[in-house]
């Protein structure tokens, strides 16, 4: 083994990377950039979850255990009356809220029994198991009453007490795994037909550059179309992801992200001149949405600079659509579908238009 040899194959490659100045920040940037949005997110001061206190009790121990409530460190909870608690409940802007009965301290001292009514919105489980913790931790608060005994009555809005993980990620995991590897596809598939001379050769036959970009567009569609449905029957049939919602809404959805994917897929492939190069988008297009859409951490959590950030992404409201269609039951007619529909198929729509003006340009 020659020793000059494997040098010399050393340096021809380093020297490569030198010339690539894509592959060098994708290198030693892009790990800095998903770190450091990582550990903001992890350390950023982000919100605790929001409850509400709703004290009917007549008797000095639910004022106690109110007061423990708001100091408490797990939670952000704030009094307020019952039919308020209720209505900000529904509208999503609170994970949850304790009734405290009129009867609270005479079932302390006479039962001996603790039982306040805890309301969850239930859809994020993280958030739940909050409320119910900083619940349970302040009838600490009641120690030097002996032999109480603790049974809250749980009711959940939506999801229920069999509502786990895989029920909360899958919804948002059935529309990003199309939406990824439709357009990782798209990406390395449609660069490697420019690269092996097919759109050239496309130009020279009689077929016209409307017609050429259609039909581009359309293949990559019908194929992505197709996952998008065995993902969904996957996901329902062999997995058992919690579904509440219309099976055909959670379609479009996907569909209109399978379309979003390819055509950003074909947009992006243009300003790549390998395979390797149009991978590099992964980590700068891809996985800095997977962290901000509220796929992993819920965007109430998020710092606020970065919740702001959040609201500008579309696939933030593609998994907020599939959420609300899949864990709420949610049709048409709520507001809040109605603007998940209209912001991915807007996206959609604005990467049509991309990839179709940069396709012409290329191949003209």
């Amino acid at each position: 083994m020659s020793r000059r040899r494997v040098a010399a194959i050393t340096r021809r490659l380093l020297q490569q990377f030198r010339r690539d100045r894509r592959t060098l920040a994708l290198l030693f940037l892009a790990p800095l950039l998903i770190l450091g949005l990582l550990g903001y997110l992890l350390r950023g001061g982000g919100g605790v979850p929001s409850m509400a206190i709703v004290n009917l009790d007549a008797g000095p121990l639910g004022g106690v255990v109110a007061s423990e409530l708001e100091q408490s460190a797990t939670v952000s909870a704030t009094r307020m009356s019952q039919a308020d608690a209720q209505a900000k409940l529904r509208s999503g802007d609170l994970a949850g809220y304790v009734l405290l009965p009129a009867d609270f301290s005479t079932q302390i001292q006479q039962a001996r029994l603790v039982a306040p009514e805890v309301h969850l919105e239930g859809s994020q489980p993280g958030l739940s198991g909050s409320i119910l913790q900083a619940v349970s931790q302040s009838f600490t608060a009641l120690a030097g009453t002996a032999g109480v005994r603790f049974t809250p009555r749980v009711t959940y809005l939506y999801g229920g007490p069999s509502f786990d993980t895989l029920d909360y990620f899958g919804a948002a995991f059935i529309g990003l795994v199309v939406f990824f590897l439709v357009f990782v596809i798209t990406a390395v598939s449609f660069l490697r037909e420019r690269l092996q001379g097919t759109l050239e050769r496309l130009m020279a036959s009689p077929l016209r550059r409307p017609e050429i970009v259609l039909g581009y567009m359309l293949g990559f569609t019908v194929l992505a179309l197709i996952q998008a449905a065995e993902v969904l029957l996957f996901s329902l049939i062999v997995l058992h992801v919690h579904n509440s919602g219309n099976v055909a809404l959670i379609f479009v959805m996907e569909a209109l992200m399978a379309i979003a994917a390819v055509n950003l897929g074909i947009f992006l492939s243009m300003f790549a001149r390998s395979e390797f190069q149009a991978v590099q988008f992964i980590p700068l297009v891809i996985v800095p949405q997977v962290l901000l859409a509220g796929i992993i951490f819920p965007l109430s959590t998020e710092p606020g600079p970065l919740q702001v950030l959040s609201r500008v992404l579309p696939l933030t409201y593609a998994v907020e659509g599939m959420r609300n269609i899949m864990i709420k039951g949610a049709d048409l007619g709520w507001s809040s579908l109605q603007l998940d529909f209209g912001v991915v198929l807007g996206f959609g729509v604005l990467v049509i238009l991309a990839g179709a003006t940069t396709l012409r340009r290329r191949i003209a």
